[in-house]
Order: structure tokens, then sequence, then C-alpha cells
């Protein structure tokens, strides 16, 4: 029964017995609890059942922050094939620039309209498009974030690249061991609203705390909203303005390759260090050529897989979202929600020359 034709039946109990008697026979119901799978029906909402059966046949919406983004095609694609694995249908909508929020709002509600089971979405703003995520989600459908996140209460549940603590620590230490812990450095940012850039340069800016930084000085976080132009002008005004300057993070796949561009190129090759969150396709030649030493990332492809399963999972009444809930994610194992519904792929991957050849993504 589609939630119109269930609307109907309660207004029809409204008409014909009390108030109390009608909100006791519909209150509650969403989608999930009446549509039929292959499985069975799910748990009742807000109770999670671990041993339901997988539904098939569903819908899943991927919504990334930028469509044509090698990163997110990467990750999308890993949520296409799990998705057909399960038996479920994969879309994908998304506007073509990372910073157009209206876009992604539109493009939530195309989602919501389509009455897709779940929707993936990798959120440009934390709290632009939570009206209508939690209008989504008052239809049924199951609101999984994957790689930058809304606002807890406008989502099921986020699926993390990695500890963003972990994500963020490791990028100063990368660098600090580069330039031997002495020197000006900077980053280069996605947008200055990217949830998951501004979390892990937080932790980034903590990890500059430890007495063993007191000879490294970050002067400026530089924003290339995503944008190759804009990253790579910015990585050459940041040059200009700080001509002492002995390193760049730039924690943004597309960020790391348009510095990368510009340093290979420049004088500053080889003498300023750069590293960041990069794919091992896009980093190679500068790996190989010299301009990057290390950058690290997790797999793309497992985080629109993770995504994914969590969706389905989700849709099925195995988790709903609160902490502690665990489920099986096929061949990537098992895993538990943290605070916040908060699920993390693991530990990040460092790419450089002894290893970046095993790698193609």
């Amino acid at each position: 029964m589609r939630k119109s034709s269930l609307r109907r039946a309660c207004a029809a109990v409204a008409a014909v017995a009390s108030l109390s008697l009608a909100a006791t026979a519909c209150g509650g119901t969403t989608k999930n609890d009446v549509e039929e799978s292959g499985g069975g029906a799910t748990a009742p909402t807000g109770r999670a059942d671990p041993h339901a059966p997988l539904k098939k046949g569903l819908t899943v919406g991927f919504l990334p922050k930028q469509v044509n983004n090698p990163y997110f095609t990467s990750a999308d694609k890993g949520g296409q094939k799990a998705l057909t694995e399960l038996g479920s249908a994969y879309k994908e909508v998304g506007p073509n620039s990372a910073t157009d929020t209206s876009g992604q709002v539109s493009y939530v509600n195309t989602l919501t309209q389509q009455q897709v089971d779940a929707m993936a979405v990798s959120a440009q703003d934390p709290g632009a498009l939570c009206t209508a995520l939690k209008q989504a989600m008052s239809n049924g459908i199951k609101v999984v974030t994957y790689d930058s996140d809304t606002k807890p209460e406008c989502r099921n549940a986020f699926v993390s690249q990695a500890g963003a603590e972990d994500l963020g620590r490791t990028e100063v230490q990368l660098l600090a061991e580069q330039i031997g812990y002495k020197g000006e450095i900077a980053i280069l940012s996605a947008a200055q609203t990217a949830t998951n850039q501004n979390t892990w340069i937080g932790y980034m800016k903590d990890e500059l705390k430890d007495p063993k930084y007191k000879n490294v000085k970050l002067v400026k976080v530089a924003y290339g909203n995503d944008d190759a132009q804009q990253s790579f002008q910015q990585t050459q005004g940041l040059l200009q303005q700080y001509p002492d300057l002995k390193g760049i993070i730039a924690p943004t796949t597309v960020g790391i390759k348009a510095a990368a561009q510009y340093l290979s190129g420049s004088r500053y090759k080889g003498k300023v260090k750069l590293t960041g969150l990069g794919t091992p396709n896009d980093m190679r030649r500068y790996i190989k050529n010299g301009t990057v030493d290390a950058f690290e990332l997790w797999d793309p492809a497992r985080l629109g897989e993770l995504a994914a399963r969590t969706a389905v999972a989700l849709a099925s009444g195995q988790i709903t979202g609160k902490a502690g809930e665990t489920f099986e994610a096929g061949a990537m194992g098992t895993f538990t929600l943290g605070e916040d519904g908060v699920i993390s792929l693991g530990k990040p991957t460092v790419f450089d020359a002894g290893n970046i050849d095993r790698f193609d993504f």
C-alpha cells in the first residue's frame, strides 16, 4: 500500500470513529511498515531487528556534492555495484557545482517526489538541506549521509570516510614530518561551509597545539570550492602572499590535484611540500615526478558501497540509526553505529612512491 492509499484509509477511519481511535490505528505508520518485499516485514518504527531479512526491489538515490567529480564517480559506482548485488535499483542525481546548495535541495525534493526508498547524500552544507531531508524522512524515506554530513537530526545515519580525528591529525603529522617540523604552512580547503572539511581542519588546528609543532605556523586557510581553476589560483595566491611557505595541506581531492599541478610547473616544485586527500590515479604522476612525497585517502568505492548497504539495512529495519546497533555489510564485515548514528569506514591509507602503483582508483 502506498502512502497516498494509506492516508485515504486513515481519513476514512477518522470519519467513522473517534479521533483517538483514528490516531491509534494510523499513527506512526511509515512506508516501510506496509510495503512488501522479498523477505518479509521490517521491524516496527524505532525498533531495530538485526535479523530482519534484507529487502529487495528498493530504489536508492545517490546525491553527491557534485556529479562528474572523479571522487564521487568512484564512490557512487561502489554504491551502484552494492545495490545490484542486493537486488535493488540505483539512481544518481546532483548538481554540476560543489557549491550549488540550492541545487542540492532541489534534488532532495525530486528524490522525495519520486518516492525512492532511501537516499545517500553528501551534503554541501550542514544545515541547508535539513528541511528537505526531514520532509523526506517524514515520507518514510531513509536518509544516509556519506562523505559530508548534515546535522544529525536531519538524517538516519552518517557513513564517515574514516574517523574525523584520525584524518585531521594524520594530515598534520604527514606534512610536519616532510618539512622537518619547522616553517609556515597553509590549508587549501573546499567550500567554507563543507562539514567534513571544517571538522578535519578543527582537528588539524588542535593537533598543531602539541609542543612538537612549536615551530610550525598555520598562516592561512584558503578555499578553492572544490573547483580546479579556483584551487589552482588559490595555490598561486598562497605562494605569492607567503613567499616563505613550506607546506600545504589540501583535504580535498580536487584541491590537492590542482595544487600539485601548479607546484609541478613552478619553481616551488620539491621545495613546498604538499599533502592531503587525493586519489592514486589523480596523484600518481605528481608522486613519480617528485612534486608530492605522500598523501592519504580511503577507498571511495568502499565508502559508496557502505553507504548503499547502510541505506538498505535501514530500509529493511535491521538498524534505525541508534548508537550501538550493528549490521552485516556483506564482505565488508560487521559495522557498529556510534554516537549520533555515525559509521566509520576505517583508517585512511597513506600513498607514496612505494605503494601507489598497487592502487587503481
